[in-house]
């Protein structure tokens, strides 16, 4: 899986930080209420994950190299030859040079950016067989939901 090879290519004090924002989010969110949930996933849903992020720019790198390069001078021509053999890079190994800093600028796999919706969903009490405690604290409801998201997220 590609999100996978993606962490595998990522330093991990990145992964560790991306993971600690995740967990910190969903323990903010288990003291609101669900309609804060609720704007929190519709946040999720319209964030751009690392892949999305890496063809956008390779595909707008790409056609400016190629404008120019047919409008202006030639040699422009050698941004095209650059950014689409890391493109394949990606595509065949999951790691390009642009990739770390991607993730440096916090950009996440899908799998993290469902793990937190998950999560969420979990605290919000979507899913009828998994209860939490009502009575637990804040921050045990969001351990219990994280705990629910990895189950899920595998």
């Amino acid at each position: 899986m590609t999100a996978d090879r993606v962490r595998k290519n990522t330093p991990p004090e990145i992964n560790a930080q991306i993971d600690r924002e995740i967990a910190g989010s969903i323990r903010y969110f288990a003291g609101l209420d669900n309609l804060e949930i609720t704007r929190r996933i519709r946040e999720l849903d319209r964030e751009w994950d690392v892949e999305r992020a890496l063809e956008a720019n390779a595909a707008a790198l790409g056609i400016t190299g190629l404008v120019l390069g047919v409008f202006r001078d030639r040699r422009w021509l050698v941004l095209p030859g650059l950014v689409l053999p890391f493109l394949l890079q990606h595509a065949v190994q999951g790691w390009c040079p642009p990739l770390e800093v991607l993730r440096r600028l916090e950009f996440r796999t899908r799998k993290e950016i469902d793990r937190e919706k998950y999560a969420l969903k979990v605290l919000r009490g979507d899913f009828t067989d998994l209860h939490l405690s009502a009575g637990g604290s804040p921050t045990d409801r969001a351990e219990a939901a994280l705990r629910a998201a990895d189950v899920w997220n595998g």
